[in-house]
C-alpha cells in the first residue's frame, strides 16, 4: 500500500487550509488569466477585497477522522485496500460531488492530457464542412490548406474517417471523430458527384488559423451585422477590425450575433465589452468565498464606439459570452433579443497536487454589474444556497430598468428562429439541399452570380430531385416551405460555388432575430 501517498494528499489539503495553497492555474474557458494578451486592448481595471482565513483547526480534525476510518478499513477489509482505487476513485471524487458539478480531480493521465490541451497548437485541414447524423459534406476548402492540396472539392461527401464508416455514428459521434482526426493524419474515402467510384485521400492536418469574428457584413449604408464563435486571445483586436472594416465611427447601428457562442477567455470578453462602454464603467464582479472580491471595470482611456447596439443571443449563448450580454444590458448600452442564455458563471481555477495530479475547483462566482449572478442554479450541493433563490429576483440596470437575476440572462425582447415546418425540418436533416446544389452546380456552375435567382425553372429541377428521391410532399407542404426553400437554395447554391461567406450573408438576411433588432434600433 502506499500510504505516503495518501499523506502527501491530506496534507497538501491541509496545507490549502493553513494559506500555503500551491500555485493555480486558471483554466482556458473560465478562469482570469493572470495577464492581458499584448496584442489585445487594455486589461480591465480590478480592485480587490480582503480574503478571509479558513478555520485550519477544523480541517485538521475532520482529516484525523479520515485517517481513522482508513487504518481501520486497510487493517481489515477482506481484500487488500488499493490506495489509487480509494483515494482517487472514491474519497476525492467524492468529496467534490458535494460541492458542485463542475469540480473535477485530474488523476496523473488525465492531468497530462489537460497540460497537453493547454499547451498544443491548433491543427486542421482547412476545410468547411455540413454535419448531419451519418454524413458529412465538405462546402468549402482554403486556400493553401491541406484540404486544397489534396484535391478535395466543394460537395464532396465523406464516407469513412481512417477505415471508420460514418453512416453508422450519430451527431455527436461525428464531431468526436472530426475533433480527434485533426491532430493525426487522416485517410478520408469520398464519394464525388459524376465520378464513378470511390477517391481515397490522406491529409496530414496542420496549424490553422481561424477567426473568432466569422462573419462581417453590411445590412445597409448605415448597418453592420457580425457573428463571435468564441472568445479567444485576439477576439478582441479582430472585432475592432470588423468594425473598421464596417465603416467605424462612421456606423449608424450594428448588430452583434453572439447566438450558440459557448465562451472561451473570460480576459477576450471583457476586452470586447470594453470596446462599447466607457472608461470607469463596471463590467464584472467575482465573489467567492475564499477568494478575493474583484470589481473589473472599463480601463482608463478606453475610446468606445457610440453607435446604436443589438445583441442576439440563445440557450447556447455561455460563459465569457453572457459575461459581454450581461455588461451591455446593465450599463444599458445594447438591446438583447433572443432566447435566455445557458447560465454559466463560475470561476474555476486547476490546482497542481501531489504525484503529478490536479484539481479543478469552482472558487468563486461572475456576478453581472447589477449584482445578479450569472450562474444557473445548481441542485444538492454547497454551491447551491449561493445560487438557489424561490423567484428570479429583480435587480436595475444603471437607467433603473429592472432585469431578473437567478442564472444566465433574460433578453429584452424574446424571440425565437422562425420554424421551417415538418417538411422544411425534414429537408434540413437529410442533407438534400446540399446534395441539390452539388448536383445543379456540375451542369450549371458557369451561370453562378452572387445575386443568382432561384427561378421556378430551378424550383421544378428540385422537385423533380426529390421525386427520384422518392420525396413527394403535396402542393400545401410544397407552398409552406416555398419562399425559405428558395433561399436555402441559393444559399447552398453559393456555398459551394462562391465560398461559404456568399453563402452564409444569404442566411443571414432571412434572419427573423436580425429583422427585430434592425426594427428595434431604427425606432430608437
Amino acid at each position: 500500500m502506499r500510504t505516503t501517498l495518501l499523506i502527501a494528499c491530506l496534507a497538501g489539503l491541509l496545507s490549502v487550509a493553513r494559506g500555503g495553497s500551491p500555485p493555480a492555474q486558471s483554466t482556458p474557458e473560465r478562469g482570469l488569466p493572470e495577464q492581458a494578451t499584448p496584442a489585445a486592448p487594455a486589461a480591465p481595471a480590478r480592485t480587490s477585497a480582503e480574503r478571509p482565513d479558513p478555520n485550519a483547526a477544523e480541517l485538521e480534525a475532520e482529516l484525523a477522522r479520515f485517517l481513522n476510518v482508513y487504518s481501520t478499513a486497510a487493517g481489515n477489509s477482506a481484500d487488500p485496500l488499493s490506495t489509487d482505487q480509494v483515494i482517487y476513485g472514491g474519497a476525492i471524487p467524492g468529496m467534490l460531488r458535494v460541492l458542485d458539478p463542475h469540480s473535477v480531480f485530474f488523476d496523473r493521465d488525465q492531468f497530462e492530457q489537460l497540460r497537453q490541451m493547454q499547451s498544443s497548437v491548433s491543427k486542421g485541414f482547412g476545410s468547411v464542412v455540413s454535419v448531419l447524423p451519418g454524413r458529412v459534406i465538405i462546402l468549402q476548402t482554403q486556400s493553401g490548406s491541406p484540404s486544397q492540396r489534396a484535391g478535395l472539392l466543394p460537395g464532396d461527401e465523406i464516407l469513412g474517417v481512417n477505415d471508420i464508416p460514418l453512416a453508422r455514428l450519430d451527431f455527436d459521434q461525428l464531431l468526436q471523430l472530426l475533433g480527434a482526426s485533426r491532430q493525426h493524419p487522416a485517410r478520408l474515402v469520398i464519394r464525388r458527384q459524376g465520378t464513378a467510384g470511390l477517391l481515397s485521400f490522406t491529409m496530414v492536418p496542420a496549424e490553422m488559423q481561424a477567426d473568432s469574428v466569422d462573419r462581417v457584413y453590411r445590412i445597409d449604408d448605415g448597418t453592420g451585422y457580425l457573428r463571435i464563435t468564441s472568445f479567444e486571445a485576439r477576439t478582441a483586436e479582430q472585432l475592432k477590425k470588423a468594425i473598421e472594416k464596417l465603416g467605424g465611427t462612421k456606423l449608424q447601428a450594428l448588430v452583434l450575433d453572439l447566438r450558440e457562442n459557448p465562451g472561451g477567455s473570460v480576459e477576450a470578453g471583457l476586452e470586447t465589452a470594453s470596446l462599447f462602454l466607457p472608461p470607469g464603467t463596471r463590467l464584472l464582479s467575482i465573489r467567492g468565498r475564499s477568494s478575493d472580491a474583484e470589481n473589473v471595470d472599463v480601463p482608463a482611456g478606453a475610446q468606445p464606439y457610440r453607435f446604436k447596439l443589438s445583441v442576439l443571443v440563445n440557450d447556447h449563448t455561455a460563459s465569457a459570452a453572457e459575461i459581454v450580454a450581461g455588461a451591455l444590458q446593465d450599463n444599458d448600452r445594447a438591446t438583447l433579443i433572443g432566447t435566455p442564455t445557458f447560465g454559466k458563471g463560475l470561476v474555476q481555477h486547476v490546482f497542481p497536487l501531489s504525484e503529478e495530479t490536479g484539481l479543478a475547483l469552482t472558487t468563486a462566482f461572475y456576478y453581472a454589474p447589477s449584482g445578479r449572478s450569472l450562474q444557473k442554479p445548481l441542485h444538492g450541493g454547497e454551491l447551491d444556497a449561493a445560487t438557489r433563490t424561490v423567484a428570479r429576483p429583480e435587480f436595475k440596470t444603471a437607467a433603473g430598468r429592472i432585469v431578473r437575476g437567478g442564472g444566465g440572462i433574460e433578453p429584452d425582447i424574446i424571440a425565437s428562429p422562425e420554424s421551417p415546418g415538418r417538411f422544411g425540418t425534414y429537408l434540413e436533416a437529410s442533407a438534400l439541399y446540399t446534395a441539390f446544389a452539388t448536383d445543379w452546380l456540375g451542369r450549371h456552375r458557369s451561370e453562378v452570380r452572387r445575386d443568382l435567382d432561384i427561378t421556378p425553372a430551378i424550383l421544378d429541377e428540385f422537385q423533380l430531385f426529390l421525386s427520384q428521391r422518392h420525396v413527394r410532399p403535396n402542393l400545401s407542404n410544397w407552398t409552406e416551405v416555398r419562399e425559405h426553400m428558395r433561399s436555402r437554395l441559393k444559399q447552398e447554391i453559393l456555398n459551394q460555388s462562391l465560398g461559404v461567406e456568399a453563402g452564409d450573408e444569404i442566411e443571414v438576411r432571412r434572419d427573423p432575430l436580425l429583422r427585430r433588432a434592425l426594427e428595434k434600433m431604427s425606432s430608437q
